[in-house]
């Protein structure tokens, strides 16, 4: 698409829909990694676990869960503990929505 072009009606109502479901496609994101993850940890493939915690952690920093959690999750490599928190992301005990982006204050 070429610099500056609107997009059409029907484009915009596409980018619409999937801010509007950005949470559900980021659970589904962290749930297909969790068996990836785990079967990567249990074959010894470190470089492919690795890969896997990167997106897990790209897909985390979108959803609501708190940071500390977060970290320790990712800091100890914990599948099951992720496994508990994409679960309780998707059971609604934890907000999936994206953090709200606080404007920048001139």
């Amino acid at each position: 698409m070429a610099k500056g072009q609107p997009l059409s009606n029907y484009q915009r109502k596409i980018v619409s829909r999937y801010y509007e479901h950005l949470d559900t496609i980021t659970l589904g994101k962290l749930a297909e990694i969790l068996p990836e993850l785990f079967l990567a940890s249990a074959s010894g493939d470190a470089r492919a676990a690795d890969k896997l915690w990167a997106r897990a952690a790209a897909a985390l920093a979108r959803t609501s869960a708190k940071d500390s959690a977060v970290a320790r999750i990712l800091e100890t490599r914990d599948i099951k503990a992720l496994g508990a928190l994409v679960n309780d992301l998707s059971t609604g005990k934890v907000s999936a929505s994206p953090q709200p982006r606080r404007p920048a204050q001139p």
